[in-house]
């Protein structure tokens, strides 16, 4: 983190929904037989169209974090519940239609298809799921519309700037309006002007209903949250300036 003061933003009113909660998360990994420890007894609330930022330095487990919330790695003891459901209680085909439907991932690199479009690509997620092809063409050129890409349907990646292509990212993302959105260093790879993008259409999804938990060392994207927590020790805290 930089020298600038962070001024997260006023969460959702109080009567906001709950909508995600981590209790006594614990996560451990093995090297050798040696028991390494990333998340520690942690807990964590986020409610529906809140914008929380996770902060703290490389390797202390922020994107450990999002993987378990997000059901892509399970935890070593604890629970993640979505929506009053113990995610881990879910069977495999439970679990991959939450993480279809419910919700959506943005990484730090865009990950996306180089023989397809760049509206077919916001697609996938739709045809993953069966929707109909014209049904889920208009959800995907209304997203690539709302994140500034209207007229660039048609090019393939490598015909899109790095900002572009992150913006299709996160169009693919919110295709079909998850609940919740997961990012791991969205504008790590971007410059200054496109990352404010980046945060601008971030702010502009939350009012969606959309509910963003954001792993970043991007100060600026931080300060725009409605909170800031900080991860050490395998536990979240609020963020205090200069804490980091």
């Amino acid at each position: 983190m930089n020298d600038a003061p962070a001024r997260p933003l006023a969460s959702p009113s109080a009567t906001a929904s709950l909508l995600l909660q981590a209790q006594g998360l614990t996560k451990s990994f093995y090297d050798g037989g040696r028991e390494i420890g990333v998340l520690r007894d942690l807990s964590f609330e986020a409610c529906t169209a809140e914008r929380i930022a996770i902060v703290g330095q490389s390797g202390v487990g922020k994107s450990t974090f999002l993987h378990v919330l997000g059901s892509l790695e399970p935890p070593t003891a604890g629970k993640v519940i979505f929506e009053g459901q113990d995610l881990f209680a879910l069977s495999a085909r439970q679990l991959a239609e939450f993480r279809n439907l419910k919700l959506g991932f943005v990484f730090q690199f865009h990950y996306l298809l180089a023989d397809f479009s760049a509206l077919e690509n916001v697609m996938m997620p739709g045809l993953i799921a069966r929707r109909s092809p014209a049904e889920i063409r208009r959800a995907a050129a209304q997203m690539l519309e709302l994140v500034g890409l209207g007229d660039k349907g048609h090019r393939r990646p490598a015909e899109l700037s790095g900002g572009e292509q992150q913006r299709v990212a996160v169009a693919r993302a919110v295709v079909l309006r998850p609940r919740l959105v997961l990012a791991d260093e969205p504008t790590g790879n971007l410059d200054p002007t496109t990352a404010e993008e980046v945060h601008v259409l971030f702010e502009q999804l939350s009012e969606l209903g959309i509910t963003f938990v954001v792993a970043t060392h991007n100060e600026r994207l931080a300060s725009r949250m409605h909170r800031i927590l900080l991860m050490r020790d395998g536990r979240l805290q609020p963020y205090v300036h200069g804490a980091a």
